[in-house]
């Protein structure tokens, strides 16, 4: 009989722990279903210029791949000029450089007035017959082609503090190009013929300006094989590409190895590589970057060359601007307001180009990325600003 109990007693035991252990995970699950937990935490890491991507407009965007130029020296009349157009950097010609290297510094100080988003004041400063700063009296490449390496350093070095000191940086002022003809109108700009000792000087010459201004290699693919001026017409070179990699490259690969920023397209053709001209070409593209490496920005040289050149293929500004976007330019240089052809006005451009954008004729992709990479090399400029 109390065998008997004792058995019932275990059994009630069992199953009122079995009971209570139901009802516990029951009430577990309940609460667990109605907890309500913190949503995951997402890490958006945007970047400066994405930020500021996503902000334009598609004409802001179309203008700040621009490098223009007003004449004058008036503040006033330059920042109305900034302000309506909105271009990613000015172009200073002679006509903008007054007689001191105060008067030009308070000119950029009273411009360069976005503390996020400084602009490119671009120069052609190479010293020698190209030159804006009457201050200049440093060493030019043909000087400079005959005297020991280190000083194309000293001179750059010098010649891009002055610069920095005025406010400007970026200089169009390292020519690559290589030349023994003194027939060629490019010959008293140039290091010389010889690829390797115009390779050392050009080298020489971005290291010097490094960390003080923007450094600018032209005019690529090289003027060297031809003689006529492209100021006036297209040069046509027939030399082979074999030729062109042993003579006229070196110098530009030595400048991107050592660290230039940008690089400048020469309006010019090479026959044997491309019947159009380099400035329009996606295979002279393709070869910078792909053969030669470049990931920096590429620039035109000035577009209104390609309209007073004589060839009838290249008078509509909208449609070179285009064609020279497809190419692989990030940005377009228009000297405007200065002589013979030059006097059409910057919303002819712009409108252009946002309605061949809207046409299907550029990618909304190709001007994103080319916007996103001059953002991001127009802010880095802060470093270098104090």
């Amino acid at each position: 009989m109390k065998k008997a109990i004792m058995i019932i007693e275990i059994i009630v035991v069992i199953a009122l722990a079995t009971v209570t252990w139901w009802f516990f995970i029951l009430n577990l699950k309940v609460g667990i279903d109605n907890l309500k937990l913190p949503a995951p935490i997402t890490i958006i890491n945007t970047s400066f210029a994405d930020k500021q991507l996503a902000r334009m407009t598609l004409r802001q965007k179309i203008s700040s791949l621009l490098i223009l130029h007003k004449s004058g020296t008036d503040v006033a009349t330059l920042q109305n000029y900034l302000k309506t157009y909105q271009p990613g950097g000015l172009i200073f010609m002679g006509d903008n450089i007054p007689s001191t290297l105060d008067q030009l510094s308070a000119i950029t100080k009273g411009l360069q007035t976005n503390l996020t988003l400084p602009y490119l004041f671009a120069i052609d400063e190479e010293g020698g017959i190209v030159k804006r700063l009457p201050q200049d009296n440093l060493p030019a490449a043909i000087d400079l082609k005959s005297l020991p390496v280190v000083d194309t350093k000293t001179a750059f070095l010098q010649r891009s503090a002055i610069l920095k000191q005025v406010g400007m940086n970026l200089n169009f002022g390292i020519v690559a190009d290589v030349t023994n003809d003194p027939l060629s109108f490019i010959y008293p700009r140039v290091f010389g013929g010889d690829p390797t000792a115009v390779a050392d000087r050009v080298s020489a010459a971005v290291n010097g300006a490094k960390e003080l201004t923007l450094s600018t290699l032209k005019h690529f693919p090289g003027h060297g094989e031809t003689e006529a001026d492209s100021h006036f017409s297209i040069p046509t070179s027939t030399v082979s590409f074999e030729r062109w990699q042993q003579n006229d490259n070196p110098p530009f690969m030595a400048g991107i190895k050592a660290g230039a920023e940008v690089v400048m397209f020469g309006q010019l053709t090479y026959a044997n590589i491309d019947s159009l001209p380099a400035t329009l070409s996606s295979k002279w593209h393709d070869i910078l970057k792909n053969q030669n490496g470049f990931n920096g920005i590429t620039i035109t040289d000035d577009m209104v060359m390609l309209q007073q050149s004589g060839d009838p293929n290249y008078t509509d500004p909208v449609v070179n601007s285009v064609m020279a976007l497809n190419a692989g330019n990030t940005m377009l240089l228009f000297v405007l307001d200065h002589g013979k052809d030059s006097n059409f006005s910057p919303d002819v451009l712009i409108d252009g180009l946002v309605a061949a954008v809207k046409f299907g004729k550029i990618s909304q992709k190709t001007i994103d990325n080319d916007v996103r990479q001059v953002l991001t090399l127009r802010h880095s400029l802060l470093t270098t600003l104090d």
